[in-house]
């Protein structure tokens, strides 16, 4: 077998993203999912961030490492249009240019982790808040608090969530950006790892909405829990 072949590929009936197998990691295919490649600098920072026995410190480190190339890969789905311009030498370069206002919205508490990594390549750019925690009588996710930009329905949106389990937040929070006037296809919803129940859910649900993870985890345990995950990435981060 070809070191470029899957050595295997499947859908399970109704999924709507292709597992593949390749050198002993899994993949997940679909046209509005985008994992980052797995070259070994990626599979390096996830070894780190994902053992247990990572300090604290070392965590934030490399987490924030992962999550700008995250957000990098993220702005690449940004829609742009070609510009020429004229270097120092006088030659000219056929280059690209934004074509949007961009915000951010962070799915409070864990995405907040994910906005230092946002301001550090988008200068000055305006990020929103949504907090959403399950209802205690009906067991649903339930929106307890919004900011959001003025202006966020003319605008694209990174929304920013480093966990994807069984997409409930997210779905949630997607329902509130919809409801202010949001495009769905104008929302880029940028994560650090995910269970392929979550993808499935949110891909079900909203499927012109791009998904752009650094790796999709193998699945949710009975406790929902993301296998083999990360732990709570909120108090990993923050330190509760």
């Amino acid at each position: 077998m070809s070191l470029n072949e899957p050595e295997s590929l499947s859908r399970s009936p109704g999924s709507l993203i292709r597992r593949e197998s390749f050198n002993g990691a899994h993949q997940f295919r679909h046209p509005k999912l985008h994992v980052l490649h797995p070259t070994n600098q990626i599979r390096g920072l996830q070894t780190i961030i994902r053992d247990r026995n990572t300090n604290r410190d070392d965590f934030i480190f490399y987490a924030d490492r992962l999550m700008r190339l995250l957000i990098e890969e993220g702005l690449g789905f940004l829609p742009f249009e070609t510009a020429t311009i004229r270097t120092p030498t006088g030659a000219l370069y056929n280059g690209v240019t934004f074509t949007t206002k961009v915000c951010g919205v962070s799915i409070v508490r864990a995405g907040e982790s994910m906005e230092n990594a946002l301001r550090a390549v988008c200068r000055d750019i305006r990020i929103g808040k949504i907090l959403i925690q399950r209802d205690e009588a009906t067991a649903l996710p339930k929106l307890f608090y919004r900011k959001l930009p003025e202006d966020i329905a003319d605008r694209h949106v990174l929304l920013l969530d480093p966990m994807l389990a069984t997409g409930g937040s997210v779905l949630k929070a997607i329902e509130v950006l919809l409801e202010h006037g949001v495009r769905q296809d104008r929302i880029i919803f940028v994560n650090l790892i995910a269970a392929p129940e979550g993808v499935q859910a949110l891909l079900e649900k909203y499927p012109q909405v791009i998904i752009v993870t650094a790796e999709v985890d193998d699945h949710l345990d009975a406790k929902k829990y993301i296998i083999p995950g990360i732990g709570d990435f909120g108090d990993r981060y923050f330190g509760t």
